[in-house]
């Protein structure tokens, strides 16, 4: 992914440590490049360390699969849904924070909203790709499957508790629709600027018709209680 995600909350890491992520960092982005500029199927490991100036087995160290090179930040976007579930305000429910994290993503210009340049050239290698099709769906469903889990920790919902569940999945269905419609009117031609207006009301839609259904559900205790 050609953006990085926040990294305020990373901890500090030794010399060593932080060389390695910035190699594997540096291969990713060059492979992502690669892909998106001929093609996910088009392009093979080889390729990519030739471009990065590794051997192949130096990227196979870093990434299991070719997927993974291109989803290299799944493992952080798992793991980044725990840490904004545990961080949120107090007395915030479960949409109110997806609404505002989302708001905050297109001020940012954040790949999580596809609101920014080149989103359009992102999704059209993934839809080109069968491999990249489905390893897109496993992550929706990893991020789906980690929201449901912290909901139902959070309420006390049994293993037969539906809730958690439909609750993660109507958040994530309506969060990417929103997206998909922002790439596709950029593929369409569409400038960002152009969409602005019409992005954020449609995202201002969306979050009330999901408050309307579950707003209330999950608010964190303030303080004290």
């Amino acid at each position: 992914m050609a953006e990085e995600l926040d990294r305020r909350s990373e901890p500090e890491l030794g010399l060593r440590e932080r060389k390695k992520r910035e190699t594997r960092r540096r291969i990713a982005d060059i492979a992502t490049g690669l892909f998106m500029t001929r093609g996910f199927d088009n392009v093979t490991v080889a390729d990519v360390a030739r471009a990065a100036d590794v051997s192949v087995n130096t990227v196979f160290n870093y990434f299991r699969t070719k997927e993974d090179l291109f989803f290299d930040r799944q493992d952080e976007m798992v793991e980044a849904v725990g840490r904004a579930f545990r961080e949120r305000r107090p007395g915030e429910g479960v949409v109110a924070l997806y609404r505002r994290t989302y708001l905050e993503g297109l001020d940012q210009g954040s790949y999580r909203t596809a609101f920014h340049e080149g989103s359009e050239v992102w999704f059209k290698t993934v839809s080109d790709s069968p491999a990249l099709t489905a390893r897109s769906r496993e992550l929706g469903q990893q991020l789906k499957d980690a929201l449901a889990g912290l909901l139902a920790e959070e309420t006390g919902a049994g293993p037969d508790d539906v809730a958690p569940r439909v609750a993660a999945a109507m958040i994530y269905a309506a969060q990417g629709v929103l997206i998909e419609e922002i790439a596709a009117r950029k593929a369409a031609g569409e400038t960002l600027a152009e969409m602005r207006d019409d992005v954020y009301a449609s995202a201002a839609r969306v979050f009330d018709m999901l408050e309307h259904g579950i707003g209330d559900y999950a608010p964190k205790p303030a303080p004290g209680e």
